[in-house]
């Protein structure tokens, strides 16, 4: 009976060394992965630091470095993308792999925080890893340090032979056409779209032959809900307004902190413009016609995609 005993607490110490073994082996690789991967960190941050001193990196016509972008631009901003607005995107293979396209999206968020989590998204889940170069308005590039990181980003101004340059030499092209009538609405305005300007971007598309992909933007809206305008320190600062938020300005920096809503991101089926001939595109009234369309295709899938989502701020409403 004693050796039965025995025998039993033998093997059970023989099972628990047998279980303790490969956690400490697991953990030991676990560690040794951890340290490899912070050494391969710090060798490609010593590599980009010295390529960067040395001088040995690209920037195209527009200012466009493409290295800087993906290595310290994005990497700030993809915390926000997957982690703080959870990000879905719908409809990516509308957006060709290669080529020259126009994405035309709704825009919102009183900040235009939509222009940048647009950028990761066609940089970092598309298939092909695009990047998105953005027209953007004349106020943007009058600030020095926007500005410049602007152009560093790959964007330019919203202006007809800079988009048209772009497309023609296979580039994808990003245009918010509600401007800062958008991105400024009120809150009570969420998700009704604002006029889409004289159709300058439909024009530069047809010129370059280049199919326009609808965008819909969900969850921007709710990032700093405008309730109000100081309309008289805007003007004083010459900017288009100074929002009154719930947060904002009452308690000061902390009010600058975007709320936490769910972002979806749909890309519609392209809309053609190699029908047309590139002359047509002076055409106003066929202007007019396509980029009524266009607008009305984002404003429904704009809706869709809402009722999709459902709340702004999953779980808590």
């Amino acid at each position: 009976m004693k050796q039965r005993d025995e025998s039993h607490d033998f093997r059970g110490e023989e099972h628990e060394d047998a279980r303790v073994i490969p956690i400490t082996s697991a953990r030991r690789h676990t560690g040794e992965e951890r340290a490899a991967a912070v050494e391969d960190r710090v060798t490609e941050l010593l590599a980009f630091l010295r390529r960067r001193l040395a001088g040995e990196y690209e920037v195209d016509e527009f200012g466009f470095d493409p290295e800087l972008n993906d290595k310290v631009l994005l990497e700030l901003i993809r915390p926000l993308y997957r982690h703080w607005f959870r990000v879905e995107t719908f409809g990516l293979p509308h957006v060709p792999e290669e080529g020259g396209a126009l994405v035309v999206a709704n825009h919102s968020g009183t900040v235009p925080v939509d222009a940048l989590m647009l950028q990761v998204a066609l940089h970092d889940d598309h298939p092909a890893h695009r990047p998105l170069r953005l027209l953007g308005a004349d106020l943007v590039y009058k600030l020095p340090v926007l500005g410049h990181l602007s152009r560093k980003s790959g964007h330019t101004l919203a202006c007809p032979e800079d988009a048209d340059r772009l497309m023609r030499k296979g580039e994808l092209v990003g245009v918010f056409p509600e401007g800062f009538k958008g991105v400024g609405k009120p809150f009570s305005d969420r998700y009704k779209l604002q006029r889409f300007g004289r159709g300058g971007f439909v024009a530069s598309a047809i010129r370059a032959q280049v199919p326009i992909i609808p965008c819909s933007i969900v969850g921007a809206e709710e990032i700093y809900p405008k309730i109000g305008d100081l309309r008289s320190l805007a003007r004083l600062l010459g900017v288009p307004y100074i929002p009154i938020t719930p947060l904002f300005p009452w308690l000061g920096p902390l009010g600058l902190i975007p709320l936490p809503s769910k972002w979806m991101i749909q890309f519609g089926e392209p809309v053609r413009t190699d029908e047309y001939d590139p002359e047509e595109a002076d055409d106003p009234m066929l202007v007019f016609n396509l980029t009524d369309q266009v607008r009305e295709l984002v404003q429904q899938q704009l809706n869709r995609l809402r009722l999709h989502r459902g709340h702004a701020f999953p779980p808590f409403f």
